[in-house]
Parts: structure tokens; C-alpha cells; sequence
């Protein structure tokens, strides 16, 4: 199986984001990447964090965190065909990246399609956009890895024909039929009749909506469709108001204190094996390890 390997970097210039932000975020995408999404898509990659846009090795796909993005369109692809990201900072920009993270693994060109019943009662057979994160994309239906809120998925059997019993239809068990969206979410597809995209949308009441995006053009699908959804901007705005969020910064914050203990521990146990201290390699409440 090919390695896909992911570069994060901060370019932002109104807040800044220190190494160690971007470290423990990268961390956190890696084991997402790793744990919960790499078994069920059948990918491999890896998730490194780079000072800067010129420490990325060739043949890394960047995941590249701004201050804004203009068309509110996260995927690109570069004069080369090859996959990028914008991620728009906010408090949340965890949540965005994961986000990002997950549909460039499963789809790096932003045009895969999958076949399926159009969730329009006047349409039949249509194309799905694969967008593994959009129809539970919003923050009360994410959760938290190494205490950073990261971006809920859907699962292959997404587009399966019919409901089955114990099937998980996304990762974290919020959908719970086929092609089905959450509030805040939103599924895109092509009507090949009438060779016009569409979409289901659920971004506000209670009531889902129908929408006709017309004829995209572009060398990348999801692109255009990103930049008519504004699912970068819409994500970076919402996310910080929602509970799920103020539970993830509560974590993180406890988080914080577990590993800055255990830091603490870390050091002064180095400071005993400077100091020649015999107990240095005795656990603390064990027994001196004699093998």
C-alpha cells in the first residue's frame, strides 16, 4: 500500500501559531489518520508538522493554515495536478484541518464519484461527489483525539443501497441510513440527464433543502463545489460556538495538566540519572528492576 504523506504548516500572519500548536495538531491528525480512518478507507499516511512552506519535502501534500481563504474553497490542486489544502485559523482550526485531512486522503483530486439513488424524489441514478466529511461536518458530531477536536466521517457503506441493521454508516454512529445528512451538513451529487450538480443541504432550522449548484467547471470538482458551499469559512465561524467545542477545550485544558505532569516526572528522573542518584532506575512505588 503507497504512503500518502501530509505536511501542516502555518502561514498565518494576524495569530500566531506556535510549533508546539502545530505539533500537537499534527499529532492528533496523524493518529486520527492512523487509528480510525486508515482500517476503515484502507489508506496509510503520515502527518508532519513544517516550520515553514520551503521545509517541505517533495512528494508531501500540504495542509497550509491561513488567516482566511478567499473563495472559502480548502481544496486546490497546484500547476502540477498535485493536492492542496487551506485550512482558515480559528479557535477550532483543529476541527478544519481534520476535515480537510480526511477528503484529501479518500479523494486527492476532489473527483471521485460513486453511483447511487438521488435523494431528489424526481431524479434517479445520479453521481456522489466524495465527501467523506461533509454530511456530519459539523462540530457537535466531531470528537476529540489527544483532547483536539477533529472531524467525524462517513464510512464505505455510506452509499450503500438500503438501511441494514449494525451497520456503521460514519465513524463516530451519528448517521445512521445511507446518504444521509446531519444539520449542519450537506451531500453533493450530478444529475447526469441534465449534467447539473446538486445538493442536499441542512445548514439552518429544521428542515432539509434542496439546492441546484448548475454546471461546474474547474479542474478539481470538490474545489468548485467548496467555493459555492463556503465550507472552510462556514466551518471556521460555527464550530467555536458550539458545546461540543467548549467540551474539547475543557479536555484539552485537563489534558494539559496530565501531560505537564508527566513531563515534570520525565525530568526529574533525568535530573537523578545526572546526578548518579541510585533510585534513578527504580519506578517510584516498584521494585528495582534487577533483570
Amino acid at each position: 500500500m503507497l504512503i500518502t504523506h501530509l505536511a501542516l504548516v502555518s502561514l498565518t500572519e494576524n495569530t500566531q501559531i506556535t510549533p508546539s500548536q502545530l505539533n500537537r495538531v499534527a499529532a492528533a491528525l496523524q493518529k486520527q489518520a492512523t487509528r480510525d480512518f486508515g482500517p476503515i478507507w484502507q489508506v496509510n499516511a503520515t502527518v508532519d508538522a513544517f516550520d515553514a512552506l520551503r521545509d517541505v519535502p517533495v512528494g508531501y501534500w500540504p495542509l497550509i493554515v491561513v488567516d482566511d481563504v478567499p473563495d472559502a474553497a480548502g481544496f486546490h490542486l497546484d500547476d502540477n495536478g498535485q493536492p492542496f489544502s487551506l485550512i482558515e485559523f480559528s479557535d477550532s482550526w483543529s476541527l478544519t484541518a481534520s476535515h480537510e485531512m480526511l477528503e484529501m486522503l479518500v479523494d486527492p483530486l476532489g473527483d471521485r464519484l460513486v453511483a447511487g439513488r438521488s435523494p431528489h424524489p424526481d431524479q434517479g441514478v445520479v453521481e456522489f461527489l466524495v465527501e467523506v466529511a461533509d454530511p456530519s461536518e459539523a462540530a457537535e458530531f466531531g470528537y476529540t483525539v489527544n483532547g483536539l477536536l477533529v472531524s467525524d466521517f462517513f464510512t464505505p457503506r455510506f452509499y450503500d443501497p438500503v438501511k441494514v441493521d449494525g451497520v456503521r454508516y460514519s465513524f463516530g454512529g451519528h448517521i445512521t441510513k445511507p446518504r444521509d445528512i446531519l444539520p449542519g451538513g450537506y451531500i453533493s451529487w450530478r444529475d447526469p440527464v441534465s449534467d447539473e450538480w446538486w445538493q442536499q443541504t441542512w445548514f439552518s432550522g429544521n428542515q432539509k433543502k434542496f439546492r441546484k449548484l448548475g454546471r461546474l467547471t474547474g479542474a478539481s470538482i470538490r474545489a468548485a463545489v467548496d467555493a459555492k458551499t463556503k465550507t472552510v469559512s462556514r466551518i471556521a465561524s460555527a464550530a467555536p460556538e458550539s458545546e461540543r467545542f467548549a467540551d474539547a477545550r475543557e479536555l484539552t485544558a485537563r489534558a494539559k495538566d496530565s501531560t505537564r505532569a508527566r513531563a515534570e516526572a520525565w525530568l526529574r528522573q533525568i535530573d537523578r540519572l545526572r546526578s548518579g542518584d541510585p533510585l534513578a532506575d527504580v519506578w517510584e512505588g516498584g521494585e528495582e528492576d534487577n533483570d
